[in-house]
């Protein structure tokens, strides 16, 4: 069990003061006693998001909240349908982690009818003004972690790099709101080293647009890689920054059956993110160089808080009123800070904290 962090206490001194403040006040103390709360997380492809959806479900039993839990297998039509059954069934709030940020705009309309709160969990929900908050990461931290990793550990930042070295990018999914804000913070710091020709992307593709990988997908990530390698008639790749570690593992495929991943042919640093364990294997075995660590633990806590404030019709704790602007409101949200792993820190970050079990690793 791990010890109690900040952010966990903070959450719990806010808890106290609303249960205080409640119980002074006829009728507040009650209003959600029995309350129900539909979770709707986007696939069981990727083992975050199961966890996410267990850490949802213990959290909010903490509260003495019901839940129902189910997963869209990445189809937004599914999801729509999912989070449509769990308002006529009449649950008092939504959790929902989009499959399509674009899609479910239809659906919170009758979920606001319903006087049924909605809170955007880890990835924002566009086209709406019925999302009530957003519980995510720092998102653009995200991006300024995985390459300023590539810019030190190819000795850019120090001046060591014997340059121009080549780089190849990837973004997100296109239809998720985060992908962006990844890519952003990432290029804010590649920007300059590629202006200056010090970072070259021999395939050309340098733009956002070009380098989005629909849903996340490994084997798109792998096919794409493969294509992007055609470019290197001579030299080789230095590094690749990935965004998601079931991508970065797909890559990492791709740079293998090139010749990659030996002595005479070392595979390039290669980003990734979400601590993944088939990837923190990759990364002990030097594979993969690095993954951000985003504590789905406290991303539970904190999305639990806030549907626990608002169905006590309470503010939550937030800390960002400006950054989201789903294209119908800015979202106030609550943004966790993300954290850089290699192989250098994962003991102490994932496995001291109980977030991966060592065994897992062997």
């Amino acid at each position: 069990m791990r010890a109690r962090t900040p952010l966990a206490a903070a959450i719990a001194a806010s808890v106290l003061s609303l249960t205080l403040t409640a119980c002074g006040q006829d009728g507040d103390a009650s209003s959600s006693e029995g309350a129900t709360v539909g979770i709707a997380m986007p696939t069981k492809v990727s083992q975050r998001w199961i966890d996410d959806g267990n850490n949802m479900v213990d959290e909010l039993k903490q509260y003495g909240y019901e839940s129902t839990l189910k997963y869209a297998d990445n189809d937004p039509k599914t999801q729509v349908a999912q989070v449509e059954k769990m308002i006529s069934d009449g649950v008092d709030a939504l959790v929902i982690a989009s499959v399509d940020g674009h899609s479910l705009t239809d659906v919170l309309q009758k979920a606001a009818a319903a006087d049924i709160a909605v809170i955007a969990y880890d990835r924002l929900i566009l086209d709406s003004p019925d999302v009530d908050y957003y519980a995510s990461f720092d998102n653009a931290q995200v991006g300024e972690l995985q390459a300023t990793y590539i810019t030190e550990h190819l000795g850019l930042v120090n001046g060591t790099a014997k340059g121009p070295l080549t780089i190849e990018l990837f973004a997100g999914s296109p239809d998720d709101n985060n992908a962006r804000f990844f890519w952003d913070g990432a290029m804010e710091v590649l920007k300059p080293y590629i202006a200056d020709k010090e970072l070259v992307v021999k395939s050309g593709e340098t733009e956002y647009e070009k380098a989005t990988t629909l849903r996340w997908d490994g084997a798109t990530a792998q096919k794409r890689m493969t294509k992007l390698l055609r470019s290197y008639t001579d030299g080789r790749v230095d590094a690749v920054l990935s965004p998601y570690d079931g991508m970065s593992i797909g890559i990492i495929n791709a740079l293998k059956k090139q010749g990659y991943g030996t002595g005479a042919k070392p595979l390039p640093v290669v980003t990734g993110q979400d601590a993944e364990i088939p990837s923190v294997k990759s990364i002990i075995e030097g594979e993969q160089s690095q993954t951000v660590y985003k504590d789905t633990r406290d991303l539970a806590l904190v999305a639990a808080s806030m549907l626990n404030a608002v169905l006590h019709h309470r503010k939550p704790m937030i800390n960002d009123t400006t950054s989201y602007d789903n294209g119908k409101k800015v979202v106030p949200a609550y943004l966790i800070k993300p954290v850089s792993v290699d192989k250098d820190n994962y003991k102490d970050v994932l496995i001291d904290s109980g977030y991966i079990d060592a065994k897992d690793l062997k």
